[in-house]
């Protein structure tokens, strides 16, 4: 790792960060994300979605998104040729500290049950599946 930079995305990288996710991201049992869909993020709230930037080039994301009472963490990826070197540690860190500037108090992370490969880092990094309760989701 060069000089990572880790910083909110600008509307002006949203297409790219979309072709980074085609290869990075996990992209099974989820709706297929669009540039509308990133851009109403980045207007919402532009600093929502942080990335990982080395020698240039977009090596990480994830979307720390906080409603004024949750903290929610999506969409976690790495470059595959970057992975174990610590860069979504450093990006799970940055969602954290983001969070804690809110007074959020509690961040839930969305990781498909069949993505056992995402489960060691958010492991790793003190989260725990919650049995109590389970997702329910409604297309709109």
């Amino acid at each position: 790792m060069t000089d990572l930079i880790l910083r909110a995305a600008e509307a002006g990288e949203l297409a790219t960060v979309l072709k980074f996710w085609e290869t990075a991201a996990e992209n099974d049992s989820r709706p297929v994300d669009t540039m509308d869909a990133v851009a109403a993020l980045h207007r919402r709230d532009p600093s929502a979605l942080i990335i990982a930037i080395d020698g240039g080039e977009i090596v990480g994301t994830i979307i720390a998104g906080w409603d004024g009472w949750r903290c929610h963490l999506y969409r976690l990826a790495v470059a595959p040729a970057r992975r174990r070197a610590g860069i979504g540690g450093r990006l799970i860190a940055a969602a954290e500290e983001r969070f804690r500037s809110f007074g959020g108090t509690r961040a839930d992370a969305m990781v498909l049950d069949a993505n056992e490969a995402a489960h060691r880092i958010w492991k790793l990094h003190g989260y725990t599946p919650q049995d109590e309760w389970s997702r329910w989701v409604k297309p709109l």
